[in-house]
Formats: C-alpha cells, sequence, structure tokens
C-alpha cells in the first residue's frame, strides 16, 4: 500500500478519482488533481514548498518531486511525466510530456504541449516554448512538435488514465 504523512500541519489532498499506486510515498503540502495517477516507487515531498498536480496527469514509476524555499512545483493538466523523472520548484504546463530519466530544476518552466526528450537535463530558470521538442543536457529547442507528435502525446495520457482506472479497481478490490 502506499503511505501518506502529514508535514507539521500540512495534509496531502488527493482527489476521491485519482489513482496512487503501491509503493508510493506522499507527504505535506500536496495537491493531486481528479483523474491524476502516481505510480509505483515515486515519492511527494511537499514538506518545503507545496506540490500541486492538476488533473489528468500521470507521473510514472520512480519519479521524485520536492521544492525549494518559497519555489511551489507545479504540475497543470494532462501532463505526462516519464519514469525516474526528477522535478524540482519548476512549472509544467498542459499537455506536456517530460521524457524518462530527465531532471527539470528550479523555477525552469516546461510550455503547454512542449516535449522534453529522454535524459534531458533543463537547468535553472530555462524556459521551453510550447509545442517544441527538447533534449539533451542542457536542453536545448530541436524543432517544433508535429501532429503526430502530439497525438502520440495525447495517446500516453488517455492510455495511462485508462490503465490508472483498472489498477484503482484492483485495489479496491483487495480491501
Amino acid at each position: 500500500m502506499y503511505k501518506i504523512y502529514p508535514y507539521k500541519e500540512l495534509y496531502p489532498k488527493i482527489a476521491e478519482t485519482a489513482y496512487i499506486a503501491d509503493f508510493v510515498t506522499i507527504t505535506g503540502d500536496v495537491e493531486i488533481g481528479d483523474h491524476s495517477s502516481v505510480w509505483f516507487q515515486t515519492v511527494i515531498r511537499g514538506d518545503v514548498a507545496p506540490t500541486k498536480i492538476g488533473m489528468h496527469s500521470n507521473i510514472q514509476d520512480l519519479c521524485c518531486l520536492h521544492q525549494s524555499p518559497n519555489n511551489p512545483l507545479i504540475i497543470h493538466d494532462y501532463v505526462t511525466v516519464g519514469h525516474q523523472v526528477t522535478l524540482h520548484s519548476c512549472i509544467i504546463h498542459s499537455y506536456a510530456l517530460i521524457g524518462m530519466g530527465s531532471i527539470i530544476l528550479d523555477k525552469a518552466e516546461i510550455g503547454e504541449g512542449a516535449f522534453i526528450g529522454a535524459g534531458s537535463l533543463v537547468p535553472p530558470g530555462k524556459k521551453i516554448p510550447p509545442n517544441s521538442l527538447a533534449f539533451g543536457r542542457p536542453a536545448k529547442v530541436i524543432r517544433t512538435l508535429t501532429e503526430e507528435d502530439k497525438k502520440d502525446m495525447e495517446r500516453i495520457v488517455k492510455e495511462y488514465s485508462e490503465k490508472a482506472q483498472v489498477y484503482k479497481q484492483m485495489q479496491a478490490d483487495k480491501k
């Protein structure tokens, strides 16, 4: 089962329709919106500043989400955060995809519908424009996304949303 902990007087707020996988740890000032999912062995700590996750977003296995003082971590709606991603006090706008193994640092901002390629490093304060593919260490914009890219990103969000409901039902059946 997953672990939810308060930090001082701050307790996570998780929508009833959200799916939280087994072996996830969530603590402090964290909000998770409707139909979002947080997958196996992810850690979300809200013990320094708030973490807000919008609706229909998926935070995949082994992610680490945290913040610096006075710098919240904000993930908008319909975002995909791939396996083993570290997000630290950044802003991820709606419909963006953060590729597996990427690191997004303080005050970086990922534009709406942007795609960060696997293994990328977005340094502090860097702004990735909407609907662009950025890749590398440090991440640089490579090109504008194609309609095929956008459809694939939409497919991933839809598939994770559907899978989350299957796993959520399995959790309920175990109780």
